[in-house]
C-alpha cells in the first residue's frame, strides 16, 4: 500500500500521515449545533469526515472517531458575539430547549444515516460534559483568563502563535471578532457566559465565575481531550472554523498542556487539522435564514436517492469548492445508477462451479494499487472513483472475478453497491401523482400496443404518463425505461 498523506491546515503542507499511537487512529470532527435543521452544505463535512475514517480503517488503523452535538453555547455569530442559537429558537418557538436539541439531533441522525455515514464510536452531547469544561476551565483560568461582567475570557496574549491556523493575525485582531468592552485583546473570546441580570436561560449552570454557560469553543477542547487524549490525530471540520473557532480551540489547548508553540505540531492538540470546502449554491438557498433552504429531505422530495449527494461529495476533492446545481446533481444520480446497473448484472451471474479461488490478476492490482494510490493522496476521491469504474466496466474480465476488489474499494467509498438496487434510486417526488403500480401497468400495455403495431395507442399512453410527471425513456442505454 502506498503511504497515506494529508493535507495539514496548521502548516498548510501536505504530510504523512504518522499516527500518534502506533496502529491507532483517533479522530475529532466539529459535529451540529442542534438547532435547526442541517442542511447539504453541512452534511458535505461529514461525507468528508466519513471518507477519511473509512480510508484509515482501509490502511488497517483501529479507529476511534469523535463527532459532537453542540447543544449550547454556540452563538448566533461565529466570533463570539449574539444569542446562544439554541436559546434563540427556543425562545422564537416558545419550545422546550431540550425538546429542540432531541428534534435537530435525531433529524441530524437521519441524513447521516441516508448518506450511509458510518456510526463513530462517540456521539459527544455537549451538555453531557458540564462539569468536565468547568474542571478545564479552572485548570487555566489562574495563568489564561480574566472576569468581566459578562463572562470569563481567555487572553490570547498568554500562549504562543495565536491564530496561526488562521493566517489572520493583524496588530488590529481578527477583524470579524465584535468587540467587548473591558477585553484586553480584539481576539480574546469567552470561556464561561454569564447570565445577564434580571434574566434566566433553559440551559444555565453554577459556575465560579456565575451562573451561565460555557463558551462554543470550550466543549470541543473538553471532549476532544476527555474521549481522544492530548494529543490525538486529527481534528476536522468545515474550512469556517479554520478562522476562529479551531484557532481559539487549540488557544485552550496549550493553556490546559502548559505546552509551547506551533511549530510542534500537537502541541495544538491533535497532530493534524483538516477542513473541507463550502459548498456553494448560487441562488443563496444554502443559508438556514433563506427559508426552505437545501436539506437532505428537501433533494429526496425532488426524487433524488441521497446517495446521489454522497456521490456528488466524492466527485469533488474535499478542499476544493463544490458548487451545487440541479444539473450536477443529475449527473451523479446518472453515474450512481451506471454502477448500480453494472454492479446487479455482476450479482445476477452465476460464478463457474469449476472455480475455486479467485487470485487478482495484473490488471485488478493495478487498479486497486492507483485506488489505493488516490485516496493515499490526500483522499482524492475523483480519481479513486475512476479506478474503481475501471474495474467495475471492464469488458474482459469476468464478472465473479470484478465482485472482490469493488466490494473492497466501496468499502472507503461508501456507495453501498452491494445491497442499492435499481429500485432503490427510483425516488418517488412528493409531488408525484401516479404510484410506481400504476406505472409499471402503462408500460406493459404500451409495450403490448408497440408490439402489434398499434403506434396510436402507444402514443396515448405516453402522452397520458407525461402529463403525470413520467418520462418514458425509449432507448436510454442504461435501461431505466422511466424516471418521476
Amino acid at each position: 500500500m502506498t503511504d497515506l498523506k494529508l493535507f495539514n491546515s496548521l502548516t498548510r503542507e501536505i504530510e504523512p500521515f504518522v499516527p500518534v499511537h502506533p496502529g491507532e487512529a483517533r479522530v475529532y470532527s466539529c459535529g451540529p449545533t442542534v438547532y435547526n435543521y442541517p442542511h447539504i452544505g453541512n452534511m458535505r463535512a461529514y461525507v468528508f469526515a466519513d471518507i477519511l475514517g473509512r480510508t484509515l480503517s482501509w490502511k488497517g488503523y483501529k479507529l476511534t472517531h469523535v463527532i459532537n452535538i453542540t447543544d449550547v453555547g454556540h452563538l448566533t455569530d461565529d466570533a463570539d458575539d449574539g444569542e446562544d442559537k439554541l436559546e434563540k429558537m427556543a425562545a422564537e418557538k416558545a419550545q422546550d430547549i431540550w425538546q429542540i436539541a432531541k428534534h435537530y439531533t435525531e433529524a441530524y441522525w437521519e441524513d447521516v444515516k441516508a448518506l450511509n455515514i458510518r456510526q463513530p464510536a462517540h456521539w459527544s452531547v455537549a451538555t453531557d460534559y458540564i462539569d468536565e469544561m468547568l474542571d478545564f476551565a479552572k485548570s487555566i483560568a489562574d495563568k489564561h483568563c480574566y472576569e468581566l461582567d459578562s463572562g470569563l475570557y481567555f487572553d490570547v496574549s498568554t500562549i504562543a502563535d495565536y491564530g496561526r491556523l488562521a493566517r489572520a493575525v493583524t496588530e488590529d485582531g481578527e477583524g470579524r471578532i465584535e468587540t467587548v468592552e473591558g477585553k484586553r485583546n480584539a481576539a480574546d473570546f469567552a470561556i464561561w457566559r454569564k447570565t445577564p441580570p434580571g434574566e434566566k436561560r433553559q440551559m444555565e449552570w453554577d459556575s465560579p465565575w456565575g451562573k451561565g454557560a460555557p463558551g462554543w469553543h470550550l466543549e470541543c477542547s473538553v471532549m476532544g481531550e476527555k474521549l481522544l487524549g492530548f494529543p490525538f490525530d486529527i481534528h476536522t471540520g468545515g474550512i469556517d472554523h479554520r478562522e476562529i473557532h479551531h484557532p481559539n480551540e487549540i488557544a485552550q489547548n496549550q493553556a490546559f498542556c502548559g505546552c509551547g508553540g506551533l511549530s510542534e505540531a500537537t502541541n495544538s492538540g491533535a497532530r493534524f487539522w483538516m477542513h473541507n470546502n463550502f459548498l456553494v449554491e448560487r441562488s443563496g438557498k444554502m443559508s438556514k435564514s433563506s427559508g426552505e433552504f437545501l436539506r437532505l429531505q428537501l433533494l429526496v422530495d425532488k426524487g433524488y436517492h441521497p446517495l446521489a449527494y454522497r456521490m456528488m461529495c466524492l466527485q469533488a476533492h474535499y478542499r476544493s469548492e463544490l458548487e451545487f446545481s440541479w444539473e450536477g446533481l443529475d449527473a451523479a444520480l446518472t453515474r450512481l445508477k451506471r454502477i448500480v446497473a453494472a454492479y446487479e448484472k455482476i450479482k445476477a451471474t452465476p460464478v463457474p462451479s469449476e472455480l475455486q479461488t479467485t487470485s487478482l490478476d495484473a490488471f485488478f492490482e493495478e487498479e486497486e494499487g492507483r485506488f489505493d494510490g488516490a485516496i493515499s493522496d490526500d483522499l482524492n476521491t475523483p480519481v479513486a472513483l475512476t479506478a474503481f469504474e475501471s474495474v467495475l466496466f471492464a469488458k474482459k474480465r469476468k464478472p465473479h472475478e470484478k465482485e472482490v476488489p469493488l466490494l473492497q474499494m466501496d468499502e472507503v467509498l461508501g456507495l453501498c453497491i452491494s445491497s442499492l438496487s435499481r429500485k432503490d434510486l427510483r425516488v418517488r417526488p412528493n409531488t408525484a401523482t401516479i404510484t410506481e403500480a400504476e406505472i409499471e401497468d402503462a408500460l406493459a400495455r404500451r409495450k403490448a400496443a408497440r408490439a402489434q403495431k398499434d403506434f396510436a395507442t402507444s402514443d396515448a399512453i405516453r402522452d397520458e404518463l407525461t402529463a403525470k410527471g413520467v418520462e418514458v425513456m425509449d432507448g436510454d442505454p442504461l435501461g431505466w425505461e422511466w424516471k418521476l
